[in-house]
Protein backbone atom coordinates (compact mmCIF):
# COMPACT_ATOMS: atom_id res chain seq x y z
CA UNK A 1 0.00 0.00 0.00
CA UNK A 2 1.27 3.47 -0.88
CA UNK A 3 0.00 6.92 0.00
CA UNK A 4 0.41 10.00 -2.19
CA UNK A 5 -1.26 13.26 -1.13
CA UNK A 6 -4.81 12.23 -0.19
CA UNK A 7 -4.55 8.97 -2.10
CA UNK A 8 -4.60 5.41 -0.88
CA UNK A 9 -3.87 2.74 -3.46
CA UNK A 10 -5.08 -0.81 -2.94
CA UNK A 11 -3.69 -3.58 -5.09
CA UNK A 12 -6.29 -6.21 -4.48
CA UNK A 13 -4.58 -8.77 -6.66
CA UNK A 14 -1.24 -9.02 -8.33
CA UNK A 15 -1.06 -7.43 -11.76
CA UNK A 16 0.61 -10.42 -13.37
CA UNK A 17 -2.68 -11.68 -14.77
CA UNK A 18 -3.15 -8.56 -16.90
CA UNK A 19 0.53 -8.40 -17.78
CA UNK A 20 0.58 -11.86 -19.32
CA UNK A 21 -2.79 -11.40 -21.01
CA UNK A 22 -4.58 -13.97 -18.86
CA UNK A 23 -7.00 -11.54 -17.24
CA UNK A 24 -8.26 -7.97 -16.88
CA UNK A 25 -7.25 -5.33 -14.37
CA UNK A 26 -9.77 -2.55 -13.77
CA UNK A 27 -8.82 0.84 -12.40
CA UNK A 28 -11.38 2.36 -10.04
CA UNK A 29 -11.30 5.86 -8.48
CA UNK A 30 -13.59 6.50 -5.50
CA UNK A 31 -14.38 9.08 -2.82
CA UNK A 32 -13.24 8.84 0.80
CA UNK A 33 -16.24 8.94 3.15
CA UNK A 34 -14.46 8.23 6.41
CA UNK A 35 -13.24 11.01 8.66
CA UNK A 36 -10.43 9.12 10.36
CA UNK A 37 -8.20 6.12 9.69
CA UNK A 38 -10.39 3.71 11.62
CA UNK A 39 -13.40 4.20 9.33
CA UNK A 40 -11.69 4.89 6.01
CA UNK A 41 -13.53 3.74 2.89
CA UNK A 42 -10.48 1.52 2.36
CA UNK A 43 -12.07 -1.06 4.69
CA UNK A 44 -15.19 -1.32 2.57
CA UNK A 45 -13.37 -1.54 -0.77
CA UNK A 46 -10.81 -4.02 0.56
CA UNK A 47 -13.57 -6.42 1.51
CA UNK A 48 -15.75 -5.84 -1.55
CA UNK A 49 -12.88 -6.31 -4.00
CA UNK A 50 -11.61 -9.39 -2.17
CA UNK A 51 -15.04 -11.03 -2.37
CA UNK A 52 -15.44 -10.05 -6.02
CA UNK A 53 -12.05 -11.38 -7.07
CA UNK A 54 -12.69 -14.65 -5.26
CA UNK A 55 -15.75 -15.14 -7.48
CA UNK A 56 -14.09 -13.66 -10.59
CA UNK A 57 -10.41 -14.65 -10.53
CA UNK A 58 -9.99 -13.48 -14.13
CA UNK A 59 -10.64 -9.85 -13.08
CA UNK A 60 -8.60 -7.77 -10.65
CA UNK A 61 -9.49 -4.31 -9.40
CA UNK A 62 -7.10 -1.56 -8.31
CA UNK A 63 -8.80 1.28 -6.44
CA UNK A 64 -7.53 4.77 -5.63
CA UNK A 65 -9.30 6.60 -2.82
CA UNK A 66 -9.31 10.41 -2.76
CA UNK A 67 -10.74 12.97 -0.39
CA UNK A 68 -14.04 14.47 -1.52
CA UNK A 69 -12.49 17.74 -2.65
CA UNK A 70 -9.89 15.98 -4.79
CA UNK A 71 -11.60 13.08 -6.53
CA UNK A 72 -13.28 14.98 -9.38
CA UNK A 73 -10.11 16.95 -10.01
CA UNK A 74 -8.03 13.77 -10.16
CA UNK A 75 -10.38 12.12 -12.65
CA UNK A 76 -10.24 15.26 -14.80
CA UNK A 77 -6.44 15.10 -14.77
CA UNK A 78 -6.48 11.45 -15.82
CA UNK A 79 -8.93 12.15 -18.63
CA UNK A 80 -6.86 15.09 -19.89
CA UNK A 81 -3.78 12.85 -19.87
CA UNK A 82 -5.61 10.33 -22.05
CA UNK A 83 -5.65 7.73 -19.28
CA UNK A 84 -9.11 7.70 -17.69
CA UNK A 85 -9.93 5.06 -15.08
CA UNK A 86 -12.31 2.28 -16.03
CA UNK A 87 -14.69 3.48 -13.29
CA UNK A 88 -14.96 6.61 -11.18
CA UNK A 89 -17.32 7.33 -8.30
CA UNK A 90 -17.62 11.12 -8.04
CA UNK A 91 -19.93 14.15 -7.95
CA UNK A 92 -20.29 14.84 -11.69
CA UNK A 93 -20.72 13.03 -14.96
CA UNK A 94 -22.37 15.37 -17.50
CA UNK A 95 -19.17 16.66 -19.14
CA UNK A 96 -17.95 13.16 -19.87
CA UNK A 97 -21.34 11.97 -21.09
CA UNK A 98 -21.51 14.97 -23.44
CA UNK A 99 -18.18 13.92 -24.95
CA UNK A 100 -19.36 10.31 -25.42
CA UNK A 101 -16.70 8.98 -23.04
CA UNK A 102 -19.02 6.91 -20.84
CA UNK A 103 -20.83 3.61 -21.06
CA UNK A 104 -24.52 3.90 -20.30
CA UNK A 105 -26.04 1.89 -17.47
CA UNK A 106 -27.90 -0.40 -19.86
CA UNK A 107 -24.57 -1.35 -21.46
CA UNK A 108 -23.31 -2.56 -18.08
CA UNK A 109 -26.03 -3.47 -15.61
CA UNK A 110 -28.62 -6.23 -15.67
CA UNK A 111 -32.23 -5.15 -16.11
CA UNK A 112 -33.08 -5.97 -12.45
CA UNK A 113 -30.10 -3.92 -11.25
CA UNK A 114 -31.16 -0.89 -13.30
CA UNK A 115 -34.78 -1.20 -12.19
CA UNK A 116 -33.71 -1.30 -8.55
CA UNK A 117 -32.45 2.32 -8.44
CA UNK A 118 -34.60 4.74 -6.42
CA UNK A 119 -36.38 6.71 -9.15
CA UNK A 120 -35.87 10.22 -7.76
CA UNK A 121 -32.13 9.65 -7.59
CA UNK A 122 -31.75 7.70 -10.82
CA UNK A 123 -33.49 10.39 -12.87
CA UNK A 124 -30.84 12.92 -11.86
CA UNK A 125 -28.23 10.61 -13.38
CA UNK A 126 -29.81 10.73 -16.84
CA UNK A 127 -28.53 12.90 -19.67
CA UNK A 128 -30.74 12.98 -22.76
CA UNK A 129 -32.86 10.27 -21.13
CA UNK A 130 -29.92 7.88 -20.91
CA UNK A 131 -28.45 6.77 -17.58
CA UNK A 132 -24.76 7.67 -17.55
CA UNK A 133 -24.50 8.56 -13.88
CA UNK A 134 -25.34 5.48 -11.83
CA UNK A 135 -26.24 6.64 -8.31
CA UNK A 136 -23.87 5.16 -5.76
CA UNK A 137 -24.88 6.71 -2.46
CA UNK A 138 -27.18 9.55 -1.41
CA UNK A 139 -28.12 11.85 1.43
CA UNK A 140 -30.95 14.24 2.11
CA UNK A 141 -31.31 17.30 4.31
CA UNK A 142 -33.64 17.53 7.29
CA UNK A 143 -34.35 20.17 9.91
CA UNK A 144 -32.31 19.70 13.11
CA UNK A 145 -33.13 21.41 16.39
CA UNK A 146 -31.65 21.47 19.87
CA UNK A 147 -34.43 20.13 22.10
CA UNK A 148 -33.14 21.75 25.29
CA UNK A 149 -32.73 25.19 23.76
CA UNK A 150 -36.22 25.08 22.28
CA UNK A 151 -37.67 23.82 25.55
CA UNK A 152 -35.95 26.57 27.54
CA UNK A 153 -37.43 29.12 25.13
CA UNK A 154 -40.93 27.73 25.67
CA UNK A 155 -41.17 26.03 22.27
CA UNK A 156 -42.90 22.64 22.49
CA UNK A 157 -42.87 21.52 18.86
CA UNK A 158 -40.49 22.19 15.95
CA UNK A 159 -41.69 24.84 13.48
CA UNK A 160 -43.52 23.72 10.37
CA UNK A 161 -43.88 27.07 8.59
CA UNK A 162 -41.64 30.06 7.93
CA UNK A 163 -43.70 32.15 10.32
CA UNK A 164 -43.36 29.52 13.04
CA UNK A 165 -39.62 29.39 12.34
CA UNK A 166 -39.31 33.14 12.78
CA UNK A 167 -41.40 33.11 15.95
CA UNK A 168 -39.26 30.31 17.36
CA UNK A 169 -36.08 32.21 16.43
CA UNK A 170 -37.33 35.33 18.23
CA UNK A 171 -38.13 33.31 21.36
CA UNK A 172 -34.71 31.64 21.23
CA UNK A 173 -32.95 34.98 20.88
CA UNK A 174 -34.86 36.36 23.84
CA UNK A 175 -33.84 33.34 25.92
CA UNK A 176 -30.17 34.07 25.22
CA UNK A 177 -29.35 31.68 22.35
CA UNK A 178 -26.43 32.98 20.34
CA UNK A 179 -27.64 31.78 16.91
CA UNK A 180 -31.32 30.83 16.67
CA UNK A 181 -30.99 29.64 13.05
CA UNK A 182 -27.71 28.61 11.41
CA UNK A 183 -27.61 29.87 7.80
CA UNK A 184 -24.54 28.69 5.83
CA UNK A 185 -24.36 30.58 2.54
CA UNK A 186 -20.55 30.71 2.48
CA UNK A 187 -18.47 29.24 -0.34
CA UNK A 188 -18.18 25.65 0.94
CA UNK A 189 -21.58 24.22 -0.08
CA UNK A 190 -24.26 26.91 -0.22
CA UNK A 191 -26.03 25.18 -3.10
CA UNK A 192 -27.66 22.75 -0.63
CA UNK A 193 -28.92 25.40 1.79
CA UNK A 194 -30.07 27.45 -1.22
CA UNK A 195 -32.04 24.58 -2.70
CA UNK A 196 -33.65 23.78 0.64
CA UNK A 197 -34.95 27.34 0.86
CA UNK A 198 -36.05 27.44 -2.79
CA UNK A 199 -38.01 24.20 -2.38
CA UNK A 200 -39.59 25.40 0.86
CA UNK A 201 -40.87 28.45 -1.01
CA UNK A 202 -42.37 26.43 -3.85
CA UNK A 203 -39.50 26.94 -6.30
CA UNK A 204 -36.25 25.28 -7.26
CA UNK A 205 -33.32 25.45 -9.65
CA UNK A 206 -35.32 23.98 -12.55
CA UNK A 207 -38.91 23.32 -13.55
CA UNK A 208 -40.59 19.99 -14.28
CA UNK A 209 -39.08 19.79 -17.76
CA UNK A 210 -35.57 20.66 -16.64
CA UNK A 211 -35.39 24.31 -17.71
CA UNK A 212 -33.55 26.65 -15.35
CA UNK A 213 -35.85 28.76 -13.12
CA UNK A 214 -33.25 30.25 -10.78
CA UNK A 215 -34.71 33.78 -10.95
CA UNK A 216 -38.36 32.71 -10.82
CA UNK A 217 -40.59 35.08 -8.78
CA UNK A 218 -41.11 32.53 -6.01
CA UNK A 219 -37.33 32.12 -5.62
CA UNK A 220 -36.82 35.87 -5.39
CA UNK A 221 -39.58 36.15 -2.79
CA UNK A 222 -37.96 33.34 -0.78
CA UNK A 223 -34.66 35.18 -0.46
CA UNK A 224 -36.39 38.50 0.20
CA UNK A 225 -38.18 36.87 3.14
CA UNK A 226 -34.97 35.28 4.36
CA UNK A 227 -33.14 38.62 4.13
CA UNK A 228 -35.86 40.68 5.81
CA UNK A 229 -37.39 38.31 8.35
CA UNK A 230 -34.42 36.31 9.63
CA UNK A 231 -31.07 37.87 8.73
CA UNK A 232 -31.99 41.56 9.10
CA UNK A 233 -33.58 40.84 12.47
CA UNK A 234 -30.42 39.22 13.82
CA UNK A 235 -31.93 35.75 14.07
CA UNK A 236 -29.12 33.99 12.17
CA UNK A 237 -25.34 33.92 12.34
CA UNK A 238 -23.71 37.23 11.32
CA UNK A 239 -22.62 37.41 7.67
CA UNK A 240 -24.21 34.21 6.34
CA UNK A 241 -22.32 34.68 3.05
CA UNK A 242 -19.07 34.12 4.96
CA UNK A 243 -20.38 31.16 6.98
CA UNK A 244 -19.75 27.61 5.80
CA UNK A 245 -21.70 24.48 6.62
CA UNK A 246 -19.02 23.21 8.99
CA UNK A 247 -19.22 26.49 10.92
CA UNK A 248 -22.88 25.99 11.78
CA UNK A 249 -22.39 22.27 12.43
CA UNK A 250 -19.67 23.14 14.94
CA UNK A 251 -21.95 25.78 16.48
CA UNK A 252 -24.72 23.19 16.84
CA UNK A 253 -22.26 20.83 18.52
CA UNK A 254 -21.34 23.58 21.02
CA UNK A 255 -24.98 24.30 21.81
CA UNK A 256 -24.78 27.78 20.25
CA UNK A 257 -26.93 27.12 17.14
CA UNK A 258 -30.49 26.05 17.91
CA UNK A 259 -31.88 25.21 14.46
CA UNK A 260 -30.40 24.39 11.05
CA UNK A 261 -30.68 22.13 8.03
CA UNK A 262 -28.29 19.18 8.11
CA UNK A 263 -27.34 15.86 6.57
CA UNK A 264 -26.78 12.52 8.38
CA UNK A 265 -23.23 13.38 9.50
CA UNK A 266 -24.68 15.95 11.89
CA UNK A 267 -26.27 13.17 13.95
CA UNK A 268 -22.88 11.76 14.89
CA UNK A 269 -21.44 15.22 15.58
CA UNK A 270 -24.36 16.03 17.89
CA UNK A 271 -24.18 12.68 19.69
CA UNK A 272 -20.44 12.96 20.27
CA UNK A 273 -20.99 16.35 21.90
CA UNK A 274 -23.94 15.36 24.07
CA UNK A 275 -26.55 17.43 22.19
CA UNK A 276 -30.13 16.27 22.68
CA UNK A 277 -31.44 16.90 19.17
CA UNK A 278 -34.57 16.31 17.17
CA UNK A 279 -35.21 16.06 13.44
CA UNK A 280 -38.19 17.07 11.31
CA UNK A 281 -39.01 18.00 7.70
CA UNK A 282 -37.80 21.52 6.81
CA UNK A 283 -40.37 24.28 7.45
CA UNK A 284 -42.05 25.67 4.35
CA UNK A 285 -43.80 28.85 3.35
CA UNK A 286 -47.24 27.61 4.32
CA UNK A 287 -46.51 24.23 5.89
CA UNK A 288 -43.84 21.54 5.90
CA UNK A 289 -41.66 21.85 2.81
CA UNK A 290 -43.00 19.62 0.01
CA UNK A 291 -39.49 18.38 -0.73
CA UNK A 292 -35.96 18.63 0.53
CA UNK A 293 -32.51 18.63 -1.03
CA UNK A 294 -31.09 15.33 -2.16
CA UNK A 295 -27.42 14.84 -2.95
CA UNK A 296 -25.89 11.84 -4.69
CA UNK A 297 -22.53 10.67 -5.90
CA UNK A 298 -22.34 8.88 -9.21
CA UNK A 299 -20.58 5.80 -10.47
CA UNK A 300 -19.35 6.31 -14.03
CA UNK A 301 -17.65 3.92 -16.44
CA UNK A 302 -15.26 5.10 -19.15
CA UNK A 303 -15.07 3.47 -22.57
CA UNK A 304 -11.40 4.21 -23.28
CA UNK A 305 -9.95 0.85 -22.20
CA UNK A 306 -12.74 -1.23 -23.70
CA UNK A 307 -13.38 -3.28 -20.56
CA UNK A 308 -17.16 -3.23 -20.83
CA UNK A 309 -17.77 -6.86 -19.86
CA UNK A 310 -15.45 -6.81 -16.84
CA UNK A 311 -16.86 -3.45 -15.65
CA UNK A 312 -20.37 -4.85 -15.92
CA UNK A 313 -19.45 -7.89 -13.84
CA UNK A 314 -18.00 -5.70 -11.11
CA UNK A 315 -20.83 -3.18 -11.00
CA UNK A 316 -23.55 -5.83 -10.93
CA UNK A 317 -21.73 -7.30 -7.93
CA UNK A 318 -21.22 -3.92 -6.24
CA UNK A 319 -24.92 -3.02 -6.61
CA UNK A 320 -26.22 -6.10 -4.82
CA UNK A 321 -28.59 -5.30 -1.96
CA UNK A 322 -26.09 -6.48 0.64
CA UNK A 323 -23.21 -4.37 -0.66
CA UNK A 324 -25.26 -1.20 -1.13
CA UNK A 325 -26.76 -1.56 2.34
CA UNK A 326 -23.38 -2.24 3.97
CA UNK A 327 -21.81 0.91 2.54
CA UNK A 328 -24.76 3.13 3.49
CA UNK A 329 -24.86 1.80 7.04
CA UNK A 330 -21.12 2.17 7.52
CA UNK A 331 -21.17 5.90 6.71
CA UNK A 332 -24.66 7.00 7.86
CA UNK A 333 -25.71 7.54 4.25
CA UNK A 334 -28.74 6.47 2.26
CA UNK A 335 -28.92 3.50 -0.11
CA UNK A 336 -29.77 4.25 -3.73
CA UNK A 337 -31.53 0.98 -4.54
CA UNK A 338 -35.09 0.14 -3.55
CA UNK A 339 -34.12 -3.27 -2.17
CA UNK A 340 -31.52 -1.78 0.19
CA UNK A 341 -33.83 1.17 0.99
CA UNK A 342 -36.65 -1.16 2.06
CA UNK A 343 -34.27 -3.27 4.14
CA UNK A 344 -32.93 -0.21 5.95
CA UNK A 345 -36.42 1.21 6.55
CA UNK A 346 -37.61 -2.10 8.00
CA UNK A 347 -34.69 -2.52 10.41
CA UNK A 348 -35.12 -0.66 13.72
CA UNK A 349 -31.35 -0.61 14.15
CA UNK A 350 -31.36 2.00 11.36
CA UNK A 351 -34.07 4.13 12.98
CA UNK A 352 -31.68 7.08 13.34
CA UNK A 353 -31.71 7.65 9.58
CA UNK A 354 -35.40 6.99 8.91
CA UNK A 355 -36.17 10.71 8.80
CA UNK A 356 -33.63 11.07 5.98
CA UNK A 357 -34.88 7.94 4.22
CA UNK A 358 -38.46 9.19 4.30
CA UNK A 359 -37.35 12.29 2.38
CA UNK A 360 -35.35 10.46 -0.30
CA UNK A 361 -38.05 9.33 -2.69
CA UNK A 362 -39.41 12.87 -3.05
CA UNK A 363 -36.07 14.69 -2.76
CA UNK A 364 -34.95 17.16 -5.42
CA UNK A 365 -31.40 16.73 -6.63
CA UNK A 366 -29.15 19.26 -8.30
CA UNK A 367 -29.42 19.43 -12.13
CA UNK A 368 -26.16 17.53 -12.50
CA UNK A 369 -27.28 16.22 -15.89
CA UNK A 370 -26.51 19.67 -17.31
CA UNK A 371 -22.98 20.50 -18.48
CA UNK A 372 -23.75 24.07 -17.36
CA UNK A 373 -24.36 23.10 -13.73
CA UNK A 374 -20.67 22.91 -12.79
CA UNK A 375 -19.78 26.50 -13.76
CA UNK A 376 -23.13 27.77 -12.51
CA UNK A 377 -22.66 26.34 -9.04
CA UNK A 378 -19.17 27.81 -8.86
CA UNK A 379 -20.68 31.25 -9.41
CA UNK A 380 -23.47 30.51 -6.94
CA UNK A 381 -20.94 29.69 -4.23
CA UNK A 382 -19.31 33.07 -4.68
CA UNK A 383 -22.48 35.19 -4.95
CA UNK A 384 -25.51 33.68 -3.22
CA UNK A 385 -24.58 35.21 0.15
CA UNK A 386 -25.16 38.67 -1.32
CA UNK A 387 -28.91 38.00 -1.46
CA UNK A 388 -29.25 38.38 2.31
CA UNK A 389 -26.89 41.30 2.92
CA UNK A 390 -28.54 44.42 4.41
CA UNK A 391 -28.85 46.06 0.98
CA UNK A 392 -28.78 42.80 -0.95
CA UNK A 393 -30.87 42.42 -4.08
CA UNK A 394 -31.99 38.79 -4.47
CA UNK A 395 -33.55 39.49 -7.86
CA UNK A 396 -30.29 40.80 -9.29
CA UNK A 397 -28.16 37.96 -7.90
CA UNK A 398 -30.56 35.24 -9.06
CA UNK A 399 -30.95 36.88 -12.48
CA UNK A 400 -27.18 36.82 -12.94
CA UNK A 401 -27.10 33.12 -12.10
CA UNK A 402 -30.00 32.46 -14.48
CA UNK A 403 -28.23 34.25 -17.35
CA UNK A 404 -24.99 32.40 -16.77
CA UNK A 405 -26.73 29.03 -16.52
CA UNK A 406 -28.69 29.56 -19.73
CA UNK A 407 -25.67 30.86 -21.60
CA UNK A 408 -23.53 27.89 -20.59
CA UNK A 409 -26.30 25.44 -21.38
CA UNK A 410 -26.99 26.93 -24.80
CA UNK A 411 -23.28 26.86 -25.61
CA UNK A 412 -23.13 23.16 -24.77
CA UNK A 413 -26.17 22.28 -26.87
Amino acid sequence: MSTTLALTTLSACGESSSADGAGTTLKLVVTEYGDRSGNSSKRYWDQLIGEFEFKHPEISVDVDIYDRGAVDRRVSELVEAGNPPDMAQMATYADYAEQDMLYSADELLSIPAQADFVTAVAEAGQANRTQYGMPFVASTRVFFYNKKLLRDAGITTPPKTWQELQSAAVALEQSGVKTPYGLPLGPEEPQAETLNWLLSGGGGYTDNIGAYTIDAPENIRTFEWLRDELVAKGLTNPEPGETDRQDVYDGFARGEVAMLNGHPTLMQIAQENGIDYGMAPPPGKDGESPATTGVADWMTAFKKNGNQEAIGEFLNFAYSKENVLKFAQQYDLLPVTNSAFDAMRADKENKAVWEFLDQLRTAQLYPVDKVSWGPTVRTLRATIGRTVEPKGDPGSVLAQLQREAETKENAAS
